[in-house]
């Protein structure tokens, strides 16, 4: 009897956390992309994506979403 080789599933390794009023944590081997289609740079084990929109850094997380919350002028993340 044979038995098929299988690939393992890289998805199977990935996390990721919603952290309240903050950021998404994404631990895993991922690859982000723009909209245009090119890979964006990000070779951490873990990566903080921005939910608020405020970021200067988009698509990663800067921490703006705690300036702007301690200012009482953040926006909720989505």
């Amino acid at each position: 009897m044979t038995v098929p080789a299988t690939t393992p599933d890289p998805a199977a390794d990935v996390q990721i956390t919603v952290c309240a009023d903050g950021p998404l944590l994404v631990r895993g081997p991922i690859r982000v992309v723009g909209e245009d289609g090119t890979e964006l740079p990000g070779r951490r084990a873990t990566v903080a994506l921005c939910r608020c929109g405020l970021t200067g850094r988009p698509p990663w997380c800067d921490g703006s979403h705690k300036v702007a919350s301690a200012a009482g002028r953040g926006r909720r993340p989505r």
